[in-house]
């Protein structure tokens, strides 16, 4: 079933839909949600773009948009209600998953928050472990999130980055399922970016961040610290092998 979206109407007389203003990152993660989705369930939805705009292409037939904020959750109201797709739409206030029961949504966006607080979503929700593709955009803290999910049962079958206002966000599509426990050089650098344009840019940064800890590793006593820090100089190590054979493989690209 498509969605007949509201249309409103141009200066000339002709029916246009009403465009949303989403940046990089949501346009991102909507285009890896399948088409023909029967229902998408977006996990702190705040202003519901995501659903709204899946509804107005016809990508999706319903949407569960969720969030623990009640404030928020009007925001995707009004969203929905403007673009004329409330009716699809099913709005739900509370924590994580617990808004959903297990089967209702074939598509789940998770998104806008940290690794490990969407660590702490899908432990609290073993049953996601159990059919339904997982996006999961982690606003920091990546590297918690990659490590997490090879030890409890998700597979990470793709990744992409993308870039909005200068900051690079990775993109994860995961089902349940098996994959070798991530190394620290993985939970870094990614699963499956070899190929992303936006690689040499991300290991950079990871890079850059390591580095840093490492220095103020450096400048503690303990000998907690400075385990602590051999380990980043070795997960340091193996990034710059990465980005050096990105860079070699990326030039004979060109």
């Amino acid at each position: 079933m498509l969605v007949s979206p509201s249309f409103l109407s141009s200066p000339g007389g002709e029916a246009v839909a009403e465009k949303l203003d989403m940046g990089p990152r949501l346009r991102a993660i909507a285009s890896l949600v399948p088409a023909g989705c029967r229902c998408l369930a977006d996990i702190g939805t705040d202003h519901g773009y995501i659903p709204v705009s899946l509804l107005l292409e016809g990508r999706i037939e319903q949407a569960v948009a969720a969030d623990i904020g009640a404030l928020p959750l009007d925001h995707a109201r009004r969203t929905a209600g403007s673009r004329g797709v409330a009716e699809h739409v099913d709005f739900r206030l509370g924590d994580g998953l617990s808004v959903l029961a297990p089967g209702e949504a074939d598509a789940i966006v998770i998104a806008g928050m940290g690794g490990d607080a969407i660590t702490s979503i899908l432990a609290a929700a073993p049953w996601s472990r159990a059919g339904p593709l997982l996006l999961l955009q982690p606003m920091s803290k990546a590297e918690v999130l990659r490590a997490w999910l090879p030890d409890n049962g998700y597979a990470v079958l793709a990744e992409r980055l993308v870039q909005d206002k200068g900051v690079l966000y990775p993109i994860l599509t995961v089902r349940g399922g098996e994959m070798p426990p991530a190394a620290q050089a993985q939970c870094w650098g990614g699963f499956l970016l070899g190929e992303d344009p936006l690689y040499g840019l991300y290991i950079a940064d990871r890079l850059l961040r390591l580095r840093r800890a490492s220095a103020g590793l450096a400048r503690a006593r303990d000998p907690a610290a400075a385990e602590k820090r051999r380990a980043l100089l070795e997960v340091i190590a193996r990034l710059e092998e990465e980005k050096g054979e990105w860079e070699h493989a990326d030039a004979a690209r060109d």
